[in-house]
This record gives structure tokens, sequence and C-alpha cells, in this order.
């Protein structure tokens, strides 16, 4: 048996693995207000949680990315989603500060493994020039997730109530390893299902012959990653960058709740935002694409940063002098174009590692990246709970100052987006 296009099958599945995941973690901000009241919490617990599930996803990040080049993607993503949806289930169970602490942070271990163990997948699943597109699919997950989310959540918690809802959302998950296990055999070079010439297409675009991969079968350590300053480009590109995405995901039904006294159902129009954070994260891959036709990754990859990073500060100038209390689609509209900018530059940003190195050492990259982009987030956090009494404006200026650096973090430490062993190999031989 011959399964034709056997890579897209897989980044299907990943993206389908993202869309759970993100409409599991937004079931916490959407059914907060009842959660929050029957288990006796305010809004101050509300910003605690947050940052549980930040720490512990940080430190999964990192974490997942030394166990997926351990045991591999397909073992990598099994463990993540099981652990992710058991931790869905054990919401429904949780009875205070400290029980739902503990399931809080056993959920962000768990989601932080979907992400390294995508760059991993698409460095080995698909050759260069096709890898924003298939980081673009990956991260399109997230956005189409926030979309549904509000609907099936909303519908979940009429008909059933927020601990069956979390029961319900966590099977779903667990449900998902079956096709996974079923179409992800093995790695495209021992698959008994890939064609002759997609194998070909994958292998001979591989940075590394195999001959060197046999002599580097456990990948460069963090310290030599290091110590290539190509790796604190991506690793301060995702610090100053991240908190664009997080602020919408974590602040978003509370802004509109309190600048524009929204409900939660009337806070559904979020799905506006994530539909075009969808359409970025899609067309930035694509374009991507378009340009390494005519360009080398290194001038693509950089053009699409940049014009994503443009989009996003004009849509934040645009909330701080548009946005007034009696316009809240505008903010939904601008909302949505940042986010749009954010896809349409994030996905080139998460597969440089698999730009610049090969093999194990790519999840390792990916992982510290995502580690560091954790951190960031949870720095807003706190700002945003100490400033948001007067104004959300402060907010809104840092994040313009962080988009700028997160840009320029790639320009300045990355002259050239290619593989860097070829050229330090030596270093370490």
């Amino acid at each position: 048996m011959k399964l034709k296009g056997l890579r897209w099958w897989i980044i299907g599945l990943i993206f389908l693995a993202t869309v759970i995941n993100y409409i599991d973690r937004t079931a916490f901000a959407l059914l907060w207000p009842e959660m929050g009241e029957d288990l006796g919490m305010d809004n101050s617990d509300y910003a605690i949680m947050l940052n549980i599930f930040m720490a512990t996803y940080a430190i999964g990040k990192f974490a997942s990315g030394k166990l997926y080049d351990v045991i591999g993607t397909r073992l990598g993503f099994t463990v993540s989603i099981i652990v992710w949806s058991v931790a869905s289930v054990f919401h429904a169970f949780a009875r205070g500060l400290v029980s739902l602490s503990v399931v809080r942070g056993l959920l962000g271990l768990g989601e932080a493994g979907n992400w390294p163990g995508a760059v991993k997948s698409n460095g080995e699943w698909f050759p260069i020039k096709e890898r924003a597109t298939a980081q673009g699919i990956f991260n399109a997950g997230a956005s189409i997730g926030n979309v549904i989310a509000p609907f099936v959540i909303v519908f979940l918690y009429t008909q059933f109530g927020w601990k069956t809802t979390y029961i319900i959302l966590g099977a779903v998950g667990m449900l998902w390893v079956i096709p996974w296990l079923f179409i992800n055999k093995a790695k495209p070079e021992d698959h008994a299902w890939i064609t002759d010439k997609e194998r070909d297409l994958i292998l001979n675009d591989r940075i590394d012959d195999e001959e060197e991969d046999k002599d580097k079968p456990k990948g460069l350590s963090v310290k030599q990653i290091l110590s290539h300053k190509e790796s604190w480009g991506v690793l301060l590109c995702r610090f100053f960058i991240e908190p664009i995405w997080w602020f919408f995901v974590g602040w978003m039904p509370l802004y509109l709740a309190d600048r524009f006294g929204l409900n939660i159902k009337e806070t559904q129009t979020i799905w506006i935002s994530y539909l075009m954070a969808a359409v970025g994260s899609i067309l930035g891959g694509m374009f991507t694409g378009y340009l390494m036709k005519k360009y080398s990754v290194n001038i693509s990859r950089k053009i699409t940063i940049s014009i994503g990073g443009i989009l996003i500060l004009l849509a934040f100038v645009g909330i701080i002098t548009l946005v007034r209390e009696d316009n809240f689609m505008t903010f939904i509209y601008l909302a949505g174009l940042a986010l749009f900018g954010f896809q349409f530059a994030i996905g080139n940003i998460q597969t440089i590692s698999s730009d610049l190195f090969s093999g194990p050492s790519v999840g390792t990259l990916a992982g510290l990246a995502g580690t560091i982009a954790a951190v960031s987030p949870m720095i807003m956090n706190w700002f945003v709970g100490q400033i948001t009494e007067s104004s959300y404006t402060p907010a809104f200026v840092a994040i313009c100052v962080s988009v700028i650096l997160g840009v320029l973090s790639i320009f300045i430490f990355i002259k050239n987006i290619g593989p860097v062993r070829k050229h330090h190999i030596s270093k370490y031989n």
C-alpha cells in the first residue's frame, strides 16, 4: 500500500492536534466566570492560574523538545496529547486554588509539546521550500481552534455545564492518538506507505547527509547550539514577539468585558479576529514559498517576517488611536489585523530552527525557543495586571516596541538563514 502525499496527512493530523490544543486552553478563559464562582475564586486567582500555566508551559517547551529528540515525534506527540487531555479531564474535579493549580500546570506541560514536535516533524517530513507552508498549516490550527472554540465551548457549557465540558474536550484529545499512531508509523526513510517520489523529495533536501547523521546521532548540546549567534536571533525574536499572541489569548475576553461590557455570548465575535489569524498563517507560508522560487531562503523568510511585523505595528497603532467605547467591532478587526500579521510571520520564525540545524538539534533549539517564548508572556501578564485598572494603552505601546525588537533580532543575529553546521562542524570534530 502506498499513500500519495503522506507528508500532508502527517501535517494534517498535527493541524488537528493544534485545533484541539487551542480549544482546550481557550475553554479556561470562556468558562472562568461560572467556574471561578463555583470554586470561590476571583480574577486575581485567574491571573495566578495564567502564570502557572505559562510557567509549566515554559518548562514543557524545552523538556518536550529534548523528549522528542530522544523518543521521536511519533511517540512524543502521543505523550504530549495524552498528558494534556488527562489534565483537561481533571479540571472537572478541581476543588480550589491548589487542585486547580496542579491541573493547570499539568495542562501547560502537555500542551507545550505540540510546538517543538511540529517543528521537528516539519523538518523530518518536508523539503526546505515547503516548510513555511507546512508550518503555516500547523499554525493555522491555533487560529482555527480559537475561531471554533467559543461556539464549541458555549454549546457544551449550555448543554452540560463546565465540568462535563472539560471531560468531553479531554476525551476528544485522547481519540486523536488512534489515527496518529496508525498513519505515522515511521520516519519518511522507513515508512512502508510512502511513495519513492515523495521519499526522494524529502531525503534529497536534508541539511546533512546520512553519513554525517550517523556520526552525530545525539545532535549538538545546548551549549554548542548557543555558541552560534544565529540561535540567539531565534531566541530573542521569540521572546519579543510572543506576547502579542498571548495577550489576545489570555486577555481579550476580559478586555472586551471591561472596556465594552460584553457578556460570554457577545465575546464570540473574537472568532473574526482568529479567522483573520488563520488566513495570515496560511498566506504567510504560501507567500514565502512563492518568494523562494525567485530568491534565497534567507531573503524570503526575512521579507515575510518584516511584512508581518509592519502589519502588527499598524494594527496596534490603530487600536491606540481609533478604538472607542462605542465601537468594539473596530477593535475586533484591528485585533484580527495584528493576529494576521503575527501568524504571517511566526511560521517562518519557528521554522528557522530547521533551517539552521538538523536531526536532534532541531527539537532542542525549537524547545528552548519555546521556553523563552513562554517567559515574556508571563512578564506581560504581570504588567497587564498592574496597569489595566486605568488603561490598556501602556501594554499596547510596550507590544509595539517588542515587535520592532523582535524583527531586528533576526536581521542582527542571523546574517544568513541557512545551515550553520556546514560552516562550523569542524569545531566539534
